[in-house]
């Protein structure tokens, strides 16, 4: 005998909901036939429903975008906001009540005004070595600054110095506007706080983590965008955003917040550069990638970046050379793109451990060292067997590995 299932008897509260679920179906449905009805009775002659249904659904998304975009630029200006919220928590006072400081500010304007910056000299020069005397200028002070700094009480606010932020972004380069100006900003204050002029706090970097991210994502995001698909010649604020990077990161207060609260995004921005190397395979693309392996030795300056940054190139230099090896014994075609565009790695790599050799930096050799003996197993056969048909691969390879076991041998 089968056994009797006993309906569940449903409560008050389920009925309702399936109630008001069956309400929205028949409402939903209800209107849709009302829009109908009401787009047939409005069309204008010589149009049929189609062609006019289309013609309002084109209005409507219009709309849509318009205010899409309104929104982006509110949000835009919103973190605008945050931006200068946390400039002016970092710097409470000015202090310009000596003559001292006073001559110092005027000092550091006349220099700006006799020597103004040359963001693509110094990026091809010295890798975006900045000068201290880098100053007001590349954030937009005029001269009326100059005219009455004498006059500056020490109660008024560091924004009464500078300038706000501008963020009217309308191409892919200008995007990179704000998180630059942003930075450039706090790079100032830093070197006006040890010259005496203001007083910063930079702890409170450590209790805005959001504005630091979104800002470094932006110029990170910015220049990857660009290095995807770049276009010639190089706006100025491009040169500009990647020394203001290297400036980030090299700088021994800034950067350890920096690294603390982006260190995956910018771990992302070095894997996605190499991926731009390897798999660029338009005509012109040596002279388009020429500023991606300089950006990423200069992001080696840091000696944790250059750690991690190792590490990312011998895996694609050891998985390329296996792969190499393979086609080559079973006699199968290789990536030759690949295969031209991985002689850029080795350079970068060959100039990251000439910087270990110099500084002689434990820490970081022992912190990859996995990726090291990986790299080096069975290099010498690797080496042997692609010699003969890839006689400069086979020589780069030789080269990187001299280059590991000599800064190991330095250190020891």
């Amino acid at each position: 005998m089968e056994p009797w299932s006993v309906p569940q008897s449903r409560g008050p509260a389920a009925v309702e909901v399936k109630g008001r679920k069956e309400n929205q179906v028949w409402y939903l449905k209800i209107s849709k036939l009302a829009l109908a009805f009401a787009i047939i009775h409005s069309k204008p002659p010589g149009k049929s429903c189609k062609e006019y249904t289309e013609h309002l659904a084109k209005i409507v998304s219009e709309q849509d975008f318009g205010w899409k975009s309104k929104v982006e630029v509110l949000e835009a200006e919103v973190f605008r906001l945050r931006q200068e919220l946390l400039l002016n928590k970092i710097c409470r006072r000015v202090c310009l009540e000596s003559g001292k400081q006073g001559a110092f500010a005027e000092t550091l304007l006349d220099q700006e005004c006799i020597n103004p910056v040359n963001f693509s000299s110094q990026l091809e020069d010295s890798g975006c070595d900045v000068s201290n005397d880098y100053a007001f200028d590349s954030l937009g002070i005029t001269s009326d600054f100059h005219q009455s700094e004498h006059n500056i009480d020490a109660s008024k606010s560091w924004l009464e110095i500078v300038p706000p932020l501008n963020l009217c972004c309308a191409s892919k380069d200008e995007s990179l506007t704000a998180p630059v100006q942003f930075f450039q900003h706090l790079l100032e204050i830093k070197k006006l706080s040890e010259g005496g002029i203001l007083q910063a706090d930079f702890t409170e970097l450590e209790n805005d983590s959001f504005t630091i991210c979104n800002s470094v994502s932006q110029l990170l995001d910015g220049l990857t965008a660009f290095y995807n698909s770049p276009k010639f010649p190089v706006s100025n604020v491009l040169t500009e955003a990647v020394c203001v990077l290297i400036r980030l990161i090299t700088d021994t207060k800034l950067s350890n917040h920096v690294l603390k609260k982006c260190f995956k995004k910018l771990e992302e921005f070095k894997k996605n550069l190499i991926q731009i190397i390897l798999r660029n395979s338009s005509v012109n693309r040596f002279q388009a990638l020429d500023a991606v392996p300089h950006t990423l030795v200069l992001l080696g300056r840091n000696n944790i970046l250059r750690n991690s940054l190792i590490s990312f190139l011998l895996s694609e230099l050891r998985q390329f050379a296996e792969q190499l090896l393979q086609a080559y014994q079973i006699h199968e075609m290789y990536d030759i793109t690949q295969y031209e565009n991985i002689f850029s790695l080795f350079m970068i790599l060959e100039q990251l451990l000439q910087y270990e050799t110099e500084e002689s930096n434990i820490s970081s050799l022992d912190c990859d060292g996995e990726e090291k003996i990986k790299f080096l197993k069975n290099l010498d056969q690797i080496i042997l067997h692609l010699s003969d048909e890839f006689p400069l691969f086979s020589l780069y390879l030789w080269r990187v590995s001299v280059l590991l076991n000599s800064a190991q041998i330095q250190i020891d």
